[in-house]
């Protein structure tokens, strides 16, 4: 049952993708965005910079993991890198490969790298994306570890710069389902989810990132989808149809000449669904 580490850094170029209005506001309803900007279909919301590289990360990843396996995945972590916001009448071009797979205890997790570009070249988007295979640990592991994204105890030990309560809707699977092209039976049968030991049906852990956003955008971007560079993100218990969530953000100095914002996630029982969460902000 072991993983392909022979095609570690082995890039597959994915299809064209060119950016509609109507899709990217499709996007910010389906995560219930309210920022205008996202809803008037002038700016992409962040975490659309996932819908154009679908069949890309597919191409990458195709022969890496067992077939066996697949329906024991969730997703692990993201993190994205947003260089040029993402607009409407944009061609954006992707390429990716698997970077590393590393065998835990508890399962394996697989890192992906996706560059996406504009029709003039320029990178709009760098993204890591972790999957974990739950239980799955036989093999070798090998290849790069995702960027390093940790929350400290010394920053949530601070006083919050803000923090905002969000609900998620109980048909919020759906519709995040229909606009992102993301259709894992995990988010959409409630039988399906149970025999791979779920609760019922989980939110994508990507919808729950885009609620982080927007949530970002509103708490420590002042408003400004456009000054949000960085998002990174660990899942760390699923979120179902229906919860609450709060996000809490705390100051964590400057890189690259931007604000660092720390923040973590909890559903409306206290528990963390997302943690070592980091945004970083332009000035």
């Amino acid at each position: 049952m072991g993983f392909a580490i022979e095609k570690l850094g082995q890039w597959t170029e994915g299809p064209e993708f060119k950016v509609e209005a109507e899709r990217t506001k499709a996007y910010a309803k389906a995560t219930n965005d309210p920022i205008p900007a996202h809803l008037n279909g002038d700016v992409a919301p962040p975490v659309f910079a996932v819908v154009p590289i679908w069949d890309t990360i597919a191409g990458a990843m195709a022969g890496v993991v067992p077939p066996e396996v697949l329906m024991l995945v969730v997703h692990g972590e993201q993190d994205m890198k947003l260089v040029k916001p993402i607009t409407p009448g944009m061609v954006l071009s992707s390429r990716a490969a698997p970077v590393g797979i590393h065998v835990k205890p508890n399962g394996t997790t697989v890192v992906a790298k996706v560059e996406s570009r504009d029709q003039s070249g320029d990178l709009v988007a760098e993204q890591y994306m972790t999957s974990f295979f739950r239980g799955v640990s036989d093999g070798e592991g090998a290849g790069e570890e995702a960027p390093a994204h940790k929350l400290s105890g010394a920053t949530k030990a601070t006083e919050p710069v803000g923090s905002i309560t969000q609900q998620l809707d109980l048909d919020q699977t759906y519709r995040y389902a229909e606009a992102s092209g993301d259709n894992m039976p995990i988010h959409l049968d409630a039988e399906i989810a149970k025999s791979v030991g779920l609760p019922g049906i989980i939110i994508h852990g990507l919808c729950t990132m885009a609620f982080t956003s927007w949530a970002a955008i509103q708490e420590v971007c002042g408003g400004d989808p456009t000054r949000l560079k960085r998002l990174a993100v660990r899942f760390s218990r699923p979120v179902l149809p229906g919860q609450a969530i709060t996000t809490t953000f705390w100051a964590a100095g400057e890189e690259n000449g931007n604000q660092v914002f720390g923040f973590e996630t909890r559903n409306g029982d206290g528990e963390v669904v997302i943690k070592d969460g980091l945004a970083e902000v332009s000035a």
